[in-house]
């Protein structure tokens, strides 16, 4: 739903037919993240969201520096989906296509660039920033950034990989630039 309609709402917020479907995508989400929850790109978004120095979100009231939640989720998703891919290429597949990506004839060890290739679309469609360099972060602030994802065993956890100090500093250098 949220493939089918994002496009629409962002050239025209008054298609209140897209709109309605955005707002039942996003309590299906709600629903989904209440039941089955959420991993990686979530805890690493505390960080980035927590550690933004500059960075001004266009938007939002108030003059303090601010990277929305989904924003800070979403610059970590397609590193973290490539390398989450292994340990369900068919499920990863099967996100690349309800996003709208064409997977017939894929290669099951394609499945991790397929979907970060269709997120990738996604956000430069919607404008988004081109990754963690683009909000004001550099390989300096990597540590920190790990630091602050550690403790995040509740959603961390749930990653269907497990997750190293290691494995998310490479996570947050393959967020620094998306394209």
């Amino acid at each position: 739903m949220m493939a089918r309609n994002i496009g629409t709402v962002m050239s025209d917020p008054s298609d209140h037919r897209a709109r309605s479907e955005m707002l039942l995508a996003a309590t299906f989400a709600g629903v989904g993240f209440g039941n089955a929850g959420v991993h990686l790109c979530h805890g690493m978004s505390y960080p980035v969201s927590g550690l933004v120095r500059e960075y001004r979100a266009d938007g939002y009231p108030g003059g303090d520096a601010l990277i929305p939640h989904g924003m800070s989720v979403v610059l970590n998703a397609p590193a973290v989906f490539r390398w989450t891919a292994a340990s369900d290429p068919g499920r990863h597949l099967e996100m690349a296509a309800a996003l709208g990506a064409n997977v017939a004839g894929a290669n099951r060890q394609d499945a991790g660039e397929i979907l970060a290739q269709q997120i990738i679309a996604i956000m430069r469609a919607t404008g988004m920033p081109n990754g963690l360099a683009a909000v004001g972060y550099t390989g300096e602030d990597v540590d920190r950034l790990v630091a602050g994802t550690l403790p995040q065993h509740r959603v961390t956890k749930l990653s269907p990989r497990p997750v190293t100090a290691e494995a998310l500093r490479q996570l947050f250098l393959d967020s620094m630039t998306l394209w």
